[in-house]
């Protein structure tokens, strides 16, 4: 334990429960309705509303070889290949072999995916896929149908969930195991401020931290919370160099920030082309799959021509598809882009690359326990092993059902003691908390020296920012400056994140010295595995500094030493 806190108010209220699941993705609920399934006391916690978080925003699909002549065994070599050496083979099979059940299941739970004429459930390809394994609902709406069905099955269970609350702290018994959690609640309602879910297991299922950077696919409410907090309780996090840029996401302008609308790689699946301003091919020659390699290849071939032309974009071509096809398969794209003044019928859609998906997080075994007794994590805040240094296109839904309900079986069979938490949140050490507006400061460090492009310079310029952010909310907390001294709150707790995160991924950005899967270094071209093929582990140490440990081989060490 680091003993660092957020700086907040004590709980002025506190309920009990057997598990608190924080997160309301398709890992969360998922964890959720197995848990109170087995019998087991749980409660929900989101930080929005039920059916606010990142899963909605998810349009490609579900990826499962539920099809025809697809195999599990083709599943994994597709991922071990877009993982770039540093997949974990145990999770990736457990997680191949699991999945189409898991699939089943949802399905069970409520999910409509989209069908062919015949009845079967209609598959789709994405980048890196040699099949077509993508289910799909509402033509590019599989996230909104996931969220619907969990969501409707939560409130039909009548789950006990605590909405529009940010969890602030995990709570530790005098052993140091999980004994709850610390969070604010932000309007009025059943909760309100801040308070304390007490109970021995803890889940978190809060997403990613795509909001470290300027422009990402990501909702406002991807801080990095989970991340956040796993660190200050003295978690191991591992792979968060290996942030992925999503290749075609709407251009909107060089100086847009924010989430940015999406364009579904199944719109590459389908058949749509990147081009370059002259209408010429450029990933032909590139890859063996063209525009359909895995994701890290394509964000850099259209930055590397971009570079080339001196651009800021590219184009997605897929006026061939016709109106009728854009408007059945593509509708929310289609609407998006119409929103903001493109046609895709009539125009190529300009694109560039955007912070998206986070391969690495919190580390984790096979049953997601973490190396916190007590805590466990499945998601995008966690990091199973599944996706090495470069997520396989539409794994992440499929990673979190699956280890969601292994989390659950594993929760439900050792079945612990509640017990009392060992100190009052916000006594102990607490975090200097930033400034609000410190936030922009923060994303755009991150975005000029952490970005697609990454250098040694480059990362040690945003190391540097980013310390200085750190040392200026330090002296303010120790009141060298009391007239700067910042107001807890839920604005301040999310850049007080941030920044933790941000710290801890350009350590280990810096000390990967080689490019790998999504973290390309321009001074570090090649791929060195006789040294790279090995995982960059982190810890806070006690002087609030991010530790980095290499592992020995491309395994992860156990999270328990008795393991």
């Amino acid at each position: 334990m680091t003993g660092i806190r957020l700086t907040a108010p004590a709980p002025g209220w506190a309920i009990d429960a057997d598990v608190v699941v924080v997160g309301s993705g398709v890992a969360g609920l998922t964890a959720a309705l197995r848990c109170a399934a087995a019998g087991l006391d749980t409660v929900v916690v989101t930080k929005a509303r039920l059916d606010d978080g990142s899963t909605r925003w998810a349009q490609g699909g579900i990826a499962a070889a539920l099809g025809e002549g697809d195999t599990p065994e083709q599943h994994l070599d597709d991922t071990l290949v877009a993982g770039a050496g540093l997949c974990d083979e145990e999770a990736v099979r457990t997680l191949v072999t699991e999945g189409p059940d898991a699939v089943r299941r949802l399905i069970d739970t409520g999910a409509h995916f989209d069908t062919t004429d015949g009845g079967d459930i209609a598959l789709t390809r994405e980048g890196g896929h040699h099949r077509r394994r993508i289910a799909h609902a509402g033509g590019d709406a599989t996230g909104a149908e996931i969220s619907r069905a969990l969501v409707g099955a939560v409130r039909e269970a009548a789950l006990h969930t605590i909405e529009n609350a940010l969890v602030l702290d995990l709570l530790t018994d005098a052993e140091g195991r999980t004994a709850g959690v610390s969070l604010h609640v932000m309007g009025e309602g059943q909760h309100d401020g801040v308070g304390a879910v007490r109970a021995p297991s803890v889940v978190l299922a809060t997403g990613g931290m795509g909001q470290v950077f300027s422009a990402t696919t990501n909702p406002s409410v991807s801080t990095g919370d989970g991340v956040a907090l796993a660190l200050r309780a003295g978690a191991e996090v591992s792979d968060l160099e290996f942030v992925q840029f999503h290749p075609t996401v709407l251009f909107l302008g060089a100086d847009s920030e924010g989430q940015q609308p999406l364009v579904s790689e199944a719109v590459r699946g389908e058949g749509a082309h990147l081009v370059d301003g002259d209408g010429v091919r450029f990933m032909l020659g590139q890859h063996e799959l063209a525009e359909l390699a895995p994701r890290d290849i394509v964000a850099k071939g259209i930055t590397r021509r971009m570079h080339e032309q001196g651009t800021e974009h590219m184009y997605l071509d897929a006026r061939h598809f016709g109106a009728r096809m854009w408007e059945q398969r593509f509708p929310t794209i289609l609407a998006a882009c119409r929103t903001h003044g493109i046609d895709p019928v009539t125009e190529p859609i300009p694109v560039a690359p955007a912070a998206h998906y986070a391969s690495g997080g919190v580390r984790t075994d096979l049953r997601g326990r973490t190396t916190v007794p007590g805590l466990y994590a499945c998601g995008e805040v966690a990091c199973t092993g599944v996706h090495g240094a470069n997520r396989l296109a539409s794994n992440s839904l499929l990673e979190g059902l699956v280890f969601a309900e292994r989390i659950a079986a594993d929760i439900a069979e050792v079945r612990p003691s509640r017990t009392e938490p060992a100190a009052v949140p916000g006594t102990g050490d607490p975090a200097p908390l930033l400034a609000p507006e410190t936030r922009t400061a923060i994303q755009r460090a991150m975005t000029r020296g952490a970005g697609v492009l990454r250098s040694a310079d480059s990362l040690a310029t945003a190391e540097a920012e980013l310390e200085a952010l750190h040392r200026e909310a330090a002296a303010d907390a120790d009141g060298a400056r009391v007239s700067k001294a910042v107001v807890p709150g839920v604005e301040a707790w999310e850049v007080t994140n941030l920044l933790l995160v941000s710290r801890v991924l350009v350590a280990a950005a810096r000390a990967r010295e080689e490019t790998r899967g999504c973290h390309w270094r321009e001074d570090r071209p090649d791929r060195d595995d006789a040294h790279g093929r090995r995982h960059l582990v982190v810890r806070i140490g006690p002087d609030r500094t991010p530790v980095v440990h290499r592992t020995e081989t491309a395994a992860f060490p156990p999270v328990r030493p008795s393991d």
